[in-house]
């Protein structure tokens, strides 16, 4: 009866045709140390400044979906109120997967890259917790390079949560809309008898007066500004 081939066995034999185990332990060891060493070069640019302004790509082997403009990325900070600033800003951990996809670039690409730039809410390049950034590697010419995205989405009504905060006009726009409503909700005949028109556009200004100075006063305590203001600054009270 002839005998079931043990596949390992064969692959083993094979393998010894080729090089011994000895030689195999140590090539398995320099690939790990040498991959071990670019991932903590990589790890080291992220988190240090870098004097590179931009970075020398292989334009044929790029993917023109990862690709943005200054103002794509610019318009997305001041819809949803997040920071776009280099990476050594952030503080929290940069996961495995996203220095995997540097490295596997550095090596398509054949360069080292440098001065990443990282989209995500202020909190986050300031503590440890935050949503959806995005790491990139300027191209030149106001371009960026998508890399990765990790952590959770942005919260679904957080574009509609900070859009009074876009610009001024957005602001004054939404205390109005909100003194108007609140107007409309006052029980006027605990005020007066014989409400008129007048009567609802005095309470109505006194509102809109009333919430204005709370949001001046609230802005000015915290130091806070518009989000085409600070969609690029460092400064966390910005």
């Amino acid at each position: 009866m002839f005998s079931r081939t043990n596949i390992e066995k064969q692959l083993l034999k094979s393998r010894s045709k080729r090089i011994n185990e000895q030689a195999v332990m140590e090539e398995v060891q320099r690939i790990f140390s040498k991959n071990s060493k670019q991932r903590e070069e990589i790890l080291s640019t992220l988190t240090k400044k870098s004097v590179e302004t931009e970075n020398n790509f292989n334009f044929d082997l790029l993917d023109g979906s990862h690709i943005f403009h200054i103002d794509d990325i610019k318009n997305l900070c001041i819809t949803y109120r997040l920071r776009f600033l280099d990476s050594h800003y952030f503080k929290g951990d940069f996961p495995e997967e996203a220095i995997s996809k540097i490295r596997s670039l550095e090596n398509k690409h054949e360069i080292a890259l440098k001065n990443f730039k990282i989209v995500a809410p202020a909190k986050l390049l300031k503590l440890e917790n935050a949503d959806d950034p995005l790491l990139f590697a300027p191209m030149g010419n106001d371009y960026f390079y998508l890399i990765h995205k990790w952590g959770k989405d942005l919260h679904p009504f957080r574009k509609l949560l900070m859009w009074p905060y876009k610009y001024f006009d957005n602001l004054v726009f939404t205390v109005v809309v909100l003194s108007i409503l609140l107007t409309a909700i006052v029980p006027m005949q605990w005020l007066t008898p014989h409400a008129g028109i007048g009567e609802y556009l005095f309470l109505a200004f006194f509102i809109f007066i009333g919430m204005g100075g709370m949001v001046i006063l609230y802005g000015f305590s915290k130091g806070k500004n518009f989000n085409n203001a600070i969609w690029n600054s460092k400064y966390y009270n910005a």
